[in-house]
């Protein structure tokens, strides 16, 4: 019994992995446009969390160093940072919808001289 339910099982397997190997039609330029926009939100929101935590972190940094001034601690050398940077809202360019058509460049106009045979 265990070998049949075994078998089964690899028959599946078999019948439904050559399934995932399919190719996918190309996708449309409608869902590029939309992953793109995703990708630049995405990583818009990255910056946004950077900046978040960029400050988050002064403020620790400043109430640390006023509660050991008040506890009369000695304070260490405190090291400058460089500005925390705000992104700004998020603002998408949409692409471009036509490309300018590239110059046809000439170096192909020009002939090659012929190379040397070498005799043996």
């Amino acid at each position: 019994m265990k070998q049949l339910s075994r078998s089964a099982v690899l028959a599946a397997v078999a019948l439904l992995g050559g399934t995932a190997f399919a190719k996918l039609p190309p996708l449309s330029d409608e869902a590029k446009a939309k992953a793109e926009e995703a990708k630049a939100k995405t990583a818009w929101s990255d910056k946004v969390a950077a900046y978040q935590l960029c400050k988050a972190s002064d403020r620790v940094a400043a109430r640390t160093l006023v509660e050991q001034k008040k506890a009369g601690k000695p304070v260490g050398e405190v090291v400058a940072t460089p500005p925390c940077a705000d992104p700004g809202p998020f603002v998408y360019p949409p692409p471009e919808t036509a490309a300018a058509p590239a110059a046809p460049t000439t170096a192909a106009a020009t002939p090659a001289a012929p190379m040397p045979v070498k005799k043996p």
